[in-house]
């Protein structure tokens, strides 16, 4: 395993594309869901995750990273999820599910950065690691309240028109 500067690079490596992952799934999704809630919720959050990406993308460059480094296990881990995410296709609820996991795995990944940038004092992850962490999180909180909307409606065997009827129509 890599030590020192070596490591710091191969974790913010992996943080770029596991970010990326992300955020090409909510542009994606922002195109292409059938809900307009879904797409809604996509548009409100991308700025806050391009920001974000470049950010990160900063730091990389900054760090002398090669963007090849470990992001071969990283890049086939996030390609799963994009595949799961495609076999859904069509299914907003499964797809946002998946955009749920991989927000949280950012979450936690911000968060290391986080605390460990303070403990290095380093005031750059640090403050990476606090705005992705916030981020995601609002992401996530904002998310789950539509997925469980979409998981009542599924229950309820509401089709997608019906759903769309129903969320303009309540005051």
């Amino acid at each position: 395993m890599e030590k020192g500067l070596e490591f710091l690079q191969s974790q913010v490596n992996n943080a770029v594309a596991q970010h990326k992952a992300l955020v090409d799934a909510l542009e994606d999704h922002e195109r292409d869901a059938d809900d307009p809630r879904f797409r809604d919720l996509c548009s409100r959050h991308l700025p806050n995750m391009r920001t974000h990406q470049r950010m990160l993308d900063e730091y990389q460059s900054q760090l002398g990273a090669k963007e090849g480094t470990g992001k071969k296990a990283v890049s086939a881990l996030f390609s799963g999820f994009r595949d799961l995410a495609d076999a859904a296709r069509g299914d907003d609820f499964l797809r946002l599910v998946q955009d749920i996991v991989m927000a949280r795995q950012g979450e936690d990944t911000m968060k290391t950065f986080r605390e460990a940038g303070r403990t290095l004092g380093n005031e750059q992850l640090t403050r990476i690691g606090e705005m992705g962490e916030r981020h995601h999180d609002e992401f996530v909180a904002d998310a789950n309240r539509l997925v469980q909307q979409l998981f009542v409606e599924h229950v309820r065997g509401e089709r997608p028109l019906e759903r769309t009827a129903a969320y303009e129509a309540r005051p």
